[in-house]
């Protein structure tokens, strides 16, 4: 399983939902649905979305065991 770590990031930053959404070229409500798990970005707009927070996709992803557990 995996889950995005979007909001967290999104929040260390000091962004907006407006505010990132803006930077990465994307709607606000998009963005919103894809924090509350709504609805899955695409490949496309996760790079979008890493870029406009200065990081790499993939860390964008936690990947987490069945129990729950981050993987390592």
């Amino acid at each position: 399983m995996s889950r995005l770590r979007l909001r967290e990031l999104r929040k260390d930053r000091g962004l907006s939902i407006r505010a990132l959404a803006k930077k990465a070229r994307v709607s606000p409500g998009h963005l919103q649905q894809i924090e509350t798990e709504q609805v899955s970005p695409s490949l496309t707009t996760l790079d979008k979305l890493a870029g406009a927070l200065g990081i790499a996709t993939t860390d964008l992803i936690v990947i987490t065991t069945q129990s729950g557990r981050k993987k390592p």
